[in-house]
């Protein structure tokens, strides 16, 4: 390995280590010193989006897999949480609140073994994984992909949504789940425990993004991208590419299931409205924007999209879906690879300018043979 290749290395591992740090002191100081508590709760609430941007960035921008349904999975991990805290709230062998209202036969059977916080967590983390493992290769052994993966996935994001609203017994209808009171064992009346909920947050999401960045840098990542470029070569060369997809859409559906099980205890409530067709299609507009097949650009977008629906819904409340809408044709009409690809088009641009600007070439003073000599 050449000495500058190594140099190179060296720059790179030292440039990412210095952005971690520095998400790292914006996140854990500079936030919660600035914002009020309300807006750091809306930035919790930010970051579980974030989480969910992790994903597809990895399944979409290195693994070239459209996914449209996350909401799934986001729902999946926010609804077990929710169980065990309506069941924890309620307290051992107690119905919660909102099915007293409806029926007097208690939570159903698959209800209970949510009342144990480690099942919950496992659950959690295994649940939208195996769903997500399942839907991968009854898919993708079958080699579909491209538009007609990104609509099975949306139909299946809209078969959840119609799901929950169907059983309002055990999921609360389109009311969904909400008055919340503790948070294993803690009080989420308490700004103290609300601030830790943030922390965790922040926590979770630097962790994510730094086991994405090392699956992304390893043999695993290369393979990915190759199925990405040329799915038949790698399959020429001896490996599975349904294989290799199913696990980082696995991976996917699990960062979308541990942002939507942080997002319950932050917000206070889930609903089919976070969960359907039209939040599953948000995550995927803030990846775009920020930059698909970078490193920080999907959790960038992600949370520059949230905040703009939350600040611009407040001044324009007709008009923030179709601005959105424009972002997104903008961006992927003028700017395909995102905002995060501005700073490779610079870093060209000067690369070439420096090109330019160098001292012109000396013209060979020795004649071309041309096979003649002279006389």
């Amino acid at each position: 390995m050449s000495t500058s290749t190594v140099t190179t290395l060296l720059r790179g591992r030292y440039a990412v280590g210095l952005g971690f740090l520095a998400a790292a002191v914006v996140l854990f100081a500079v936030a919660p010193a600035v914002l009020t508590d309300f807006r750091l709760g809306l930035l919790a609430k930010y970051l579980c989006y974030a989480m969910v941007a992790v994903g597809i960035g990895l399944a979409w921008g290195r693994g070239g897999m459209l996914t449209l349904g996350q909401g799934v999975f986001f729902g999946i991990g926010a609804y077990l949480m929710a169980m065990h805290l309506k069941l924890a709230d309620a307290g051992p062998g107690e119905t919660p609140d909102f099915m007293t209202l409806i029926t007097s036969d208690g939570p159903p059977w698959w209800w209970e073994p949510f009342r144990s916080p480690v099942v919950t967590l496992v659950a959690i983390l295994v649940l939208p994984a195996l769903v997500a493992t399942v839907l991968g290769l009854a898919t993708f052994r079958r080699r579909v992909r491209g538009a007609y993966f990104a609509i099975l996935s949306q139909a299946l994001a809209a078969a959840f949504a119609i799901l929950l609203i169907g059983n309002p017994t055990t999921t609360g209808g389109s009311t969904g789940l909400n008055n919340f009171v503790g948070f294993f064992g803690f009080s989420l009346r308490d700004p103290a425990n609300r601030l830790m909920l943030y922390f965790i947050a922040a926590g979770v999401l630097l962790a994510m993004v730094a086991g994405v960045r090392q699956l992304m840098v390893s043999r695993y990542g290369e393979l990915l991208v190759a199925c990405r470029d040329s799915e038949e070569r790698v399959r020429f060369l001896g490996y599975d590419p349904a294989t290799v997809k199913t696990v980082a859409f696995a991976l996917a559906a699990m960062t979308a299931g541990i942002g939507g099980a942080l997002f319950v205890p932050i917000v206070g409530i889930v609903s089919p409205n976070d969960v359907g067709v039209v939040p599953s299609i948000g995550f995927l507009i803030g990846v775009a924007i920020g930059g698909r097949t970078t490193l920080a650009g999907p959790v960038l977008g992600a949370i520059a999209v949230a905040w703009a629906g939350t600040t611009l819904s407040e001044q324009f409340p007709s008009g923030w879906t179709y601005a959105q809408g424009l972002m997104f044709m903008l961006v992927i009409a003028f700017l395909p690879g995102g905002i995060a690809s501005l700073v490779a088009v610079r870093r060209r641009r000067g690369a070439h300018a420096g090109d330019t600007d160098g001292p012109a070439t000396e013209p060979d003073p020795q004649p071309a043979a041309t096979g003649r000599t002279t006389p």
